[in-house]
């Protein structure tokens, strides 16, 4: 009996130590990862193949009151539709949980509103959090600016343009510039834009500037009549594609939806109008959602990887929560223009020059 209880014994720092060859602080000061101690490198990989080859694991509360944190990260998003309608933040969020996970931290979700009453400092000055990662900033956010610049550990989904901040971001004006180029190389001149959102965050913001100097490069004027704010989901792509095919003449011969979900609201619409896609009018979303290439027809779509954006935000967190250095505060991943059925059509042939002596 007394064999089959030890066979059974969750294994302690204690026998780590033994196995490793060291002592039972040297354990725990590897397996907290605590800073400002000269540990070599062969003896912190014996501590952790001890630990693995036990399958040992440091006991929460204990850690907590060692490293004096919550092994917990906040996720903040600033409008709750991105959560109910947006198919791209739950991925990204998924992937900030599995990375979060692998280095032993739990993430809490929650939302920051003026309307709902919500600020920050719920999260923050209560302690229950080691780091906070924003997605979507808004435009003008004095909270979030202020906490940017205290010492807490923040990382945002985008940008707010403070010298301080830490943030994964995209570059917007490229990823725009690829549309619009690709558009425009299909023969399209009347461009339309559907903002993913109102213009209170500083994405739709930063868009919309993107937008209208893609469309300078090319020699084509702005058209504010082309221009539609749609909320995250289907039915506002819908609803801004009624407006934009009733309010202009002559109608877009391209639309750029500012997610693929707005994408799918605006194919509902082309289609009930009876406008063909690609042949009378382009589409072209955001985001690439894994839908999209099911979609009939299929969604051309700018890529901007969420998984990869989720892992990077969560590893950035990390490394501030433990006082690890960083190598670079602003990360900015590559974005490609997935080009599918709905902006697959013939160019335009070029004019071709007249035979010499030819009268046209």
């Amino acid at each position: 009996m007394q064999s089959d209880q030890n066979e059974h014994k969750q294994p302690t720092s204690h026998d780590v130590a033994r196995l490793a060859g060291v002592s039972r602080a040297t354990v725990s000061m590897v397996l907290n990862e605590k800073t400002g101690v000269s540990i070599s490198e062969a003896t912190r990989e014996k501590v952790l193949e001890a630990a693995r080859e036990l399958n040992y694991r440091p006991n929460r509360a204990g850690r907590m009151l060692v490293r004096g944190d919550t092994e917990t990260i906040g996720v903040v998003v600033t409008d709750p539709r991105l959560l109910s309608v947006d198919g791209f933040v739950p991925m990204v969020l998924q992937a900030v949980i599995g990375k979060s996970q692998e280095f032993g931290y739990r993430v809490i979700l929650d939302y920051v509103s003026e309307d709902h009453g919500r600020s920050y400092r719920d999260l923050v000055y209560a302690r229950s959090i080691d780091g906070l990662i924003v997605v979507n900033p808004g435009v003008d956010d004095q909270e979030l600016m202020q906490l940017v610049e205290s010492d807490f550990p923040v990382v945002l989904l985008g940008s707010i343009k403070h010298p301080k901040e830490c943030s994964v971001n995209f570059s917007t004006r490229r990823a725009v510039a690829q549309a619009v180029a690709h558009c425009v190389d299909l023969g399209c001149r009347r461009i339309a834009h559907i903002a993913f959102s109102s213009a209170e965050f500083v994405a739709t913001r930063a868009r919309l500037d993107a937008y209208r100097a893609a469309l300078a490069s090319h020699g084509l004027e702005y058209d504010s009549t082309l221009t539609a704010f749609g909320e995250f989901s289907a039915a506002s792509g819908e609803k801004a594609a009624e407006m934009l095919l009733g309010g202009t003449t002559p109608a877009p011969d391209a639309i750029l939806a500012g997610n693929d979900t707005i994408a799918l609201g605006v194919l509902r619409t082309l289609t009930r109008r009876g406008i063909r896609v690609p042949e009378d009018c382009v589409v072209i979303g955001f985001d690439d959602l894994p839908i999209s290439a099911s979609l009939t027809p299929s969604l051309s779509s700018v890529r901007h990887d969420a998984v990869l954006q989720g892992e990077i935000a969560a590893d950035l967190l990390i490394r501030q929560v433990r006082r690890q250095p960083l190598h670079r505060r602003r990360i900015a991943v590559p974005t490609q223009l997935i080009v599918r059925e709905s902006s697959s059509r013939k160019k335009p042939s070029a004019p071709q020059e007249p035979a010499p002596g030819n009268i046209v």
